[in-house]
C-alpha cells in the first residue's frame, strides 16, 4: 500500500497524476487510453482487453476507427498493465463488467447522443457479452475477436474443471500454467512482441482466476439464447486459446437478426495481431462492420 499522503502509482512506478485514468467503485486506479477523432465523432468505442495483456496493443485498432471519425476508448482492466489490482486475481468476473460500465457511461455523459459500440478479443469478448447483456438497449453493436464463450476443450476436461474447484478451494492461488505465446499468432513478430511485452502478465494463471473465467463462460452459455443484439463474431478456425465452438454456438444460439460470423481459415487466436493479410481484413471487417451500422445498412448473415 502506498504511504498516506503519497501519489497513488502504476504498478510500473508511474504517478496517476501523469496518466489518464478512471478510479473504480473499489478505489482502484485504472490506467485509460483515448483514440479521438480530429472533427465531431460519429460513434464511441469501447475496447475491451484479454486476459494478461493491456490495452496498448490495441493502438492500431484504435487509430483505424478514429480516422473513420469514430472516439475509441479503453482501459488497462484491474490486475492489467498499468492498472491498480493483484495481477490476473480478481474476486469477482463482474468486476471487469462494473468497471467496464463505468467508463462506458463516464464517456456516454460526455457524448449523450452518440451511439456506442464494444470490440472485445478473447477474455475481453466475454466482458463485452456480458456488459451488453446487463443493458441490451444501450450498444449500436458489439464486434467480437476470438471471444471466450466456451472453454478450450483440453484445458478444462470434466476431471480438471473438478479437480480445480477443489484446488480453489485449498489453494487459490496455485498455477495452473501461463498462456502459450506460440498459439497468440502465426507471425513470429507479433509472437515475440508479445513475450517481450513488460506489461503483458508472464505468470501462470491462478486456479482462483480460472475458476472466474469459467463462472463467466457459464453465465454467457445461460445468457446466449435471450441475446437481441447486433454482433459480429470473427474467429480463426486454429485457435487453441478460445475455442471456435463458442462462437458458433453464440451465433447459433442468440436470438439477434443483425448477426454475422466470419471465419478465418488457419489463423490463431490474436486476429488483430496475426499475418498481415489476417490483419488487414480484420481492420476493414471491423471498420465495415461498424459504418454500415451508423448508415443503417447492415449486410446479414455468415
Amino acid at each position: 500500500m502506498p504511504e498516506p499522503g503519497a501519489p497513488r502509482r502504476t504498478p510500473q512506478g508511474v504517478p496517476y497524476a501523469d496518466l489518464q485514468h478512471i478510479v473504480n467503485a473499489d478505489g482502484q486506479h485504472l490506467f485509460c487510453r483515448y483514440w479521438e477523432p480530429e472533427g465531431p465523432p460519429r460513434a464511441l468505442v469501447f475496447v475491451a482487453h484479454g486476459a494478461g495483456e493491456h490495452c496498448g496493443p490495441y493502438d492500431e485498432i484504435g487509430q483505424t476507427l478514429k480516422e473513420q471519425s469514430l472516439l475509441v476508448f479503453a482501459h488497462d482492466h484491474v490486475g492489467h498493465g498499468q492498472s491498480e489490482g493483484d495481477r490476473m486475481n480478481i474476486k469477482d468476473f463482474q468486476v471487469f463488467v462494473r468497471d467496464s460500465l463505468q467508463h462506458i457511461d463516464l464517456m456516454k455523459g460526455r457524448h449523450p447522443d452518440l451511439p456506442i459500440f464494444i470490440i472485445g478479443h478473447s477474455m475481453g469478448g466475454a466482458i463485452s457479452i456480458l456488459t451488453a447483456c446487463e443493458r441490451p438497449n444501450d450498444f449500436a453493436g458489439v464486434a467480437l475477436i476470438a471471444p471466450m464463450v466456451k472453454m478450450n476443450p483440453e484445458s478444462a476436461t470434466p476431471f480438471k474443471v473438478f479437480l480445480a474447484k477443489v484446488l480453489n478451494h485449498m489453494v487459490p492461488s496455485l498455477s495452473l500454467g501461463s498462456i502459450e505465446s506460440k498459439w497468440v499468432s502465426r507471425d513470429q513478430k507479433q509472437v515475440e512482441a508479445y513475450d517481450n511485452d513488460e506489461l503483458n502478465y508472464h505468470g501462470g494463471l491462478r486456479v482462483s482466476f480460472g475458476m472466474q473465467l469459467m463462472g463467466a463462460v457459464a453465465r454467457i452459455e445461460r445468457e446466449v439464447p435471450a441475446i437481441t443484439w447486433p454482433f459480429l463474431l470473427l474467429h480463426g478456425d486454429d485457435d487453441k486459446l478460445c475455442d471456435i465452438r463458442g462462437s458458433q454456438m453464440m451465433f447459433d444460439m442468440a436470438q439477434s437478426t443483425d448477426k454475422k460470423i466470419k471465419v478465418y481459415d488457419g489463423a490463431y487466436h490474436a486476429l488483430h495481431h496475426e499475418l498481415p493479410e489476417t490483419v488487414a481484413a480484420v481492420l476493414k471487417e471491423v471498420t465495415g462492420w461498424i459504418s454500415e451500422r451508423l448508415t443503417g445498412s447492415p449486410s446479414q448473415g455468415s
